[in-house]
């Protein structure tokens, strides 16, 4: 299936539009694993374990395994998340935004290396840095679009005097994604959840593709306020999705030795929340 397919039917089969983001600190770690980098892994792979019939899809980001030299781990997590959900996407968050051949083996890290469904990218260089990934047949990207730091407005809340309508930055990008950008249909948009006027903007121009949405939780999203800006759709089913990602909230539900089963309380509660701001 490509990673629209995927992602829409493990939506459907979860009944869910969260994303569990897996961003592992080892400082956070409980106790039996907390301050040791070699156990990544199994700290991340028991998250994937109690949530995986929860979510629509999982989201590793690859710098928190970089910085302790876990790349080994995320491969071996990825193999694991093919293993025991099979058919929950996986969106590398890597944020990437080079272009040439140097973003051609970003791609073949992305998709070839750790086999990913989707990645997310900075589209700041244009589409030269967006171009190689679409290479891959049914693989998806995430463009960073209207982000959830306060900083964002340094350039992505600017009017572009050279563009029809002077449109804001984000604004543009969104069109660019609905539209000339989006050959194979396998684009989507980050827009954060701190921005829900925003979102419901970024909606209006792109009505069809799948905004990422980080930002509820520890950043302090509104999920309802989020769902309701995004979210399009008839009877439950979607056409115009929005993944909801959660990471901290989750990961960090508990420092005991029970935090697997923490986890899959507050992933459970997210993905309820979710769901009945769909109504």
């Amino acid at each position: 299936m490509t990673f629209l397919e995927m992602l829409s039917a493990a939506e459907r089969q979860n009944g869910s539009l969260l994303c569990v983001g897996l961003d592992p600190e080892p400082t956070k770690f409980p106790a039996g694993l907390k301050g040791d980098a070699n156990k990544i892994y199994d700290f991340c792979a028991r998250i994937v374990d109690a949530t995986a019939d929860l979510v629509s899809s999982f989201k590793p980001q690859i710098a928190y395994f970089a910085a302790h030299r876990a790349e080994g781990q995320l491969e071996r997590l990825m193999e694991h998340m093919r293993r025991v959900a099979p058919n929950v996407p996986i969106i590398l968050d890597a944020k990437r935004g080079d272009i040439g051949s140097t973003a051609e083996q970003y791609a073949k890290e992305a998709f070839e290396r750790y086999g990913a469904d989707a990645v997310t990218l900075s589209p700041f260089m244009g589409w030269d840095s967006v171009a190689p990934y679409l290479k891959y047949p049914g693989k998806g990207a995430f463009l960073l679009c209207r982000t959830s730091n306060p900083g964002g407005d340094d350039l992505q809340n600017q009017r572009l005097a050279s563009v029809e309508g002077q449109p804001l930055l984000y604004e543009h990008v969104a069109r660019l994604a609905q539209g000339p950008w989006n050959l194979n249909g396998q684009l989507g948009l980050v827009v954060g959840a701190t921005y829900p006027a925003e979102i419901e903007r970024v909606r209006a121009l792109a009505p069809t593709l799948p905004l990422l949405i980080p930002g509820v939780g520890a950043q302090g999203g509104d999920a309802v306020a989020t769902v309701k800006a995004g979210w399009r759709g008839q009877d439950g089913v979607s056409t115009g999705t929005v993944i909801v990602n959660s990471s901290r909230a989750v990961l960090y539900a508990s420092s005991g030795d029970d935090f697997a089963e923490a986890a899959r309380k507050v992933a459970m509660q997210t993905r309820d929340m979710l769901e009945a701001a769909k109504a």
